[in-house]
């Protein structure tokens, strides 16, 4: 017989907690997580594309001396002809704005997005409006534009990133009628043709929309995935958390043990001497029932101690038993297989695992029409896990994006939780070395997942002699 059998009841209702904690978790993240909104969720706030005002100042700097370096040498070394003394107060104008800013504002702290949109809106027009005075779309410079409304499209919500793009191709289209002529050698005026400006007003309108949606999709999967790795934390510090009330009890039964000893012993004490019936009474009372309270505080003890033998090591099947024992009952039957080579190893209890893995075989169960199996296996190398069941397996649209976070449908169903609950799963499973693969097929025909790790990675160290 396992002698942690008594315990496994316990242990499992444990897990059962932690997957259905894991399951909250994920649809709060998904339900009030909206990227189109203005202000993010609580909780991950700081996942929420925000720029540090540090960052736009400096920025700012460096636009500013290469615009003044660059007007400069074109007028002084090159001696073309340009209207210095404008341009020189259009980009005296953003060093004014920054040096207020410094002297107004705290550096370090996150702009609001209203902030940041106007700040940014701000170097669009003042870039087109040096543009506009040095030849306008023949300033080779003009893909400059292109910078701060990157930037903004990358770190503000959708309705800032459309009016700063808006503002980029009007500053454009601004640049394309009122432009002053391209400075050129003096005595001579650079003339190209109009089919080659149309050209150059077309491009830049491509580089602007390409750049801005190419950037737009990237900080849309970097908050995604911020908010995703949110959730996993959240889920491991809960983990943290409880081992640590875990070890808080066993530290109280301990300290509880002196006084209570004291107690019982001058409840004996009294009752041995007591001569009033009713007192007597009471003191043997209380003698039993600080006789009980130690009896209590010792199960705790033997518990907390048992508990954490079996938590530092796990049998193989039984780690696999622990985690399909919460789902057992729900309408799916769960068949579990385990063999490989040589000894079976035995675990080390970690949350990665358990919840990594607890959560994947809850998917197959949720997405399963009446079977799913387990099956695991072991070599020197190696440990491995495949998961099956008999539903209707993944869409092909759904297989190719496994492991992002927010898809939220198998096989054409919206919902289901195959989103963020697998994101962090996968997450999980790499952080111990391991893989997840995902396909259709297997023996019954459905979803099939295989989980690989390095057996070093999650086989508890060797029980001392």
């Amino acid at each position: 017989m396992n002698p942690s059998a008594p315990l496994c009841n316990a242990a499992r209702c444990n897990l059962s907690g932690h997957i259905y904690a894991m399951q909250d978790i994920e649809a709060v993240m998904v339900d009030s997580y909206d990227l189109s909104q203005e202000a993010p969720p609580p909780g991950i706030a700081p996942f929420f594309g925000r720029v540090r005002l540090r960052t736009l100042i400096v920025l700012r700097w460096l636009a500013i001396f290469g615009q003044a370096a660059t007007l400069l040498f074109v007028s002084l070394v090159l001696d073309f002809e340009l209207p210095l003394a404008l341009c020189g107060g259009v980009v005296a104008a953003s060093a004014v704005l920054n040096l207020g800013l410094i002297i107004t504002r705290d550096i370090q702290r996150l702009t609001s997005h209203h902030e940041a949109f106007v700040q940014l809106g701000f170097d669009v027009l003042q870039l087109s409006l040096l543009l506009l005075l040095t030849g306008g779309l023949q300033n080779p410079f003009v893909v400059m534009l292109v910078a701060p409304v990157t930037i903004g499209v990358a770190a503000l919500p959708p309705r800032h990133a459309l009016g700063l793009t808006v503002i980029g191709l009007a500053g454009m289209a601004a640049m394309a009628v009122f432009a002053l002529p391209m400075p050129w050698i003096r005595g001579e005026t650079l003339h190209l043709p109009l089919l080659y400006e149309a050209g150059l007003g077309v491009a830049f309108v491509i580089a602007v929309a390409f750049t801005a949606a190419y950037a737009w999709r990237i900080g849309r999967e970097a908050k995604r995935m911020g908010a995703a790795l949110a959730a996993a934390q959240a889920i491991l510090a809960r983990e943290q958390k409880l081992s640590a009330v875990g070890s808080l009890a066993a530290a109280a039964a301990h300290e509880l043990g002196t006084p209570l000893a004291t107690i019982q012993l001058t409840a004996k004490e009294i009752a041995h001497g007591a001569k009033d019936p009713a007192l007597k009474e009471d003191a043997e009372l209380l003698v039993s029932q600080a006789k009980r309270c130690r009896d209590i505080l010792q199960r705790l003890s033997a518990q907390r101690e048992a508990h954490d033998k079996m938590h530092d090591r796990i049998a193989f099947r039984d780690a696999l038993d622990e985690v399909c024992a919460p789902l057992r009952g729900l309408g799916t039957s769960i068949t579990l297989r385990a063999d490989g080579e040589g000894t079976a190893p035995y675990l080390a209890r970690q949350p990665e695992f358990l919840y990594g893995l607890g959560n994947l075989v809850e998917n197959a169960v949720e997405f399963a029409a009446s079977a799913v199996t387990v099956e695991g296996e072991w070599n020197e190398k190696t440990v491995r896990i495949t998961l099956n069941d008999d539903g209707k397996g993944f869409a092909p649209d759904v297989l190719s994006r496994i492991g992002e976070p927010y898809i939220s449908r198998r096989s054409g169903e919206v919902g289901g939780g195959m989103g963020l609950g697998t994101f962090i799963a996968i997450t999980m499973i790499e952080r111990l070395g391991g893989k997840a693969r995902f396909a259709n097929g297997g023996p019954l025909g459905g979803a099939l997942v295989q989980i690989e790790w390095p057996r070093n990675r999650v086989e508890a160290p060797a029980e001392p002699v």
